[in-house]
This record gives C-alpha cells, sequence and structure tokens, in this order.
C-alpha cells in the first residue's frame, strides 16, 4: 500500500491593504510572532504534513528575517498578483501529482489540529478532496447598488457555508482544475470554485468558526485572543 504524501501550500504574497498597516498582514505581531509564523507552525504540529511550500513575492524583504527561512521543512516560492497564481507557483514546487495538497490562508493562524485531521479523514475518503467550512449562523441579505446600498431579499440561509480553510485536494486534480477554470474565464475565489467549475463536488467538512481569517484591524486582537487559548489548550 503506498503511502500517502500531504504538503501544505500557503500563498502569502498578498499585500492586504484593507489592514492599512505598514506591511503586508502575515508579517504583524500577534501572540510573539508574526501571523504567517502562526501559521505555519500551526500546519507542521501536525505529523501528517510533512512540507509547506510558501509563495511570497518577489522582493519580500521580510520574510528572510524569520526562522522559517532556515527551516529544512519549508521550501520558498515566488508567488504572483492573484491568489491562483500564488497557488500555481507553490503547485509546482510539488513533483508528485498523487499528494494531497492543503492550501491554507497565510492569515489564518488558529485553525486547530482536530479540523485538520478531520478534514484529512473526509478528503482521502473522497474522489475529489474536501475544504473546512462553517454552517451559515446569520440571517443573510442579498444587497443591491453600491454605492448606497439597500436589501433587494433576504437569502435563504439552509445549506450557506462559509468556506473556509485549509482546502484539500490532490496535486494533479487541482492544478488541472485551475488550468482549466482560468482558460475558460471562471471566477475563481478559492481553491474549490475551479473544482465546481469543472463538475466536481468536494465535501463540506464542518470547522471550527474561531479559525478566523485576518482581514480587518479589528481581527487582530480576536486573532490574538483565540491564538492565546489555542496555546494553552494544544492542540
Amino acid at each position: 500500500m503506498m503511502t500517502e504524501e500531504f504538503i501544505a501550500v500557503v500563498p502569502a504574497a498578498g499585500v492586504g491593504s484593507r489592514m492599512a498597516a505598514d506591511r503586508p498582514k502575515q508579517y504583524l505581531h500577534i501572540a510573539g510572532k508574526t501571523i504567517l509564523e502562526h501559521t505555519v507552525d500551526r500546519l507542521l504540529s501536525l505529523t501528517e504534513i510533512t512540507r509547506v511550500v510558501i509563495a511570497i513575492s518577489a522582493d519580500d524583504p521580510y520574510f528572510p528575517q524569520l526562522g522559517l527561512a532556515n527551516d529544512p521543512r519549508i521550501t520558498v516560492v515566488d508567488g504572483g498578483a492573484e491568489r491562483a497564481d500564488s497557488v500555481f507557483a507553490g503547485l509546482a514546487a510539488i513533483d508528485n501529482d498523487n499528494a494531497w495538497v492543503l492550501v491554507h490562508d497565510a492569515a489564518r493562524p488558529c485553525v486547530r489540529q482536530t479540523d485538520l485531521r478531520a478534514l484529512i479523514t473526509a478528503a482521502i475518503s473522497s474522489d475529489c478532496g474536501a475544504i473546512l467550512a462553517a454552517p451559515v449562523r446569520d440571517t443573510m441579505k442579498r444587497g443591491r447598488h453600491h454605492s448606497a446600498p439597500q436589501i433587494s431579499h433576504t437569502v435563504d440561509r439552509d445549506n450557506l457555508w462559509h468556506a473556509l480553510t485549509p482546502q484539500m485536494f490532490r496535486v494533479g486534480l487541482l492544478r488541472q482544475s485551475l488550468t482549466s477554470a482560468l482558460a475558460q474565464g471562471a471566477t475563481i475565489t478559492d481553491e474549490a470554485s475551479a473544482l465546481e467549475f469543472c463538475g466536481y463536488t468536494p465535501l463540506l467538512v464542518t470547522g471550527r468558526s474561531d479559525n478566523l481569517k485576518v482581514t480587518q484591524p479589528e481581527d487582530l486582537a480576536l486573532a490574538e485572543f483565540y491564538l492565546q487559548l489555542l496555546l494553552k489548550e494544544q492542540p
């Protein structure tokens, strides 16, 4: 029986303009480390994940200052202007199309081992992989007009999910799906959307809502709070 290989890809070439900080959000410090370091630590805390490929901008002055730069489990590649470009670059560094890749946001430092293991268990039992996701709890409104938004109607929240990461697929299938979807002009907002466009139906794995993506300045305090709880509890 062939041993499965699990590799994480972390797109980290973005500038995080909504954070309005003096550096990309993945390099802001919370709980004693940069967000990126916490994120990679969470991934590598799972023994099944033996390697992390990080896609950074070609002129990134911050990453070389991190201890991650000298970790033999880390591979660094040049990312691109769009998320898909960085994911492609990460996939290109993996020479096993049959390996499982877990694509994870650089700004999600609070993912739990329990969620990672649940994702892996579900994905390897499926034909096309799986993603972490959280059921929608709030009432959802469809808006209209961008300049002065108004309510168009209430959206039925049954079977609506917030897509989280990691999202886990076979390397070859993800590469093929991204290539095909982008070539046909599809709007790709996450990796799963590329597979969906190509007719696949990845599984939804319920993840914790504290798997927060740091996007706005107010997210920093909440992420630090969650991290401090997580580090006390381990995993």
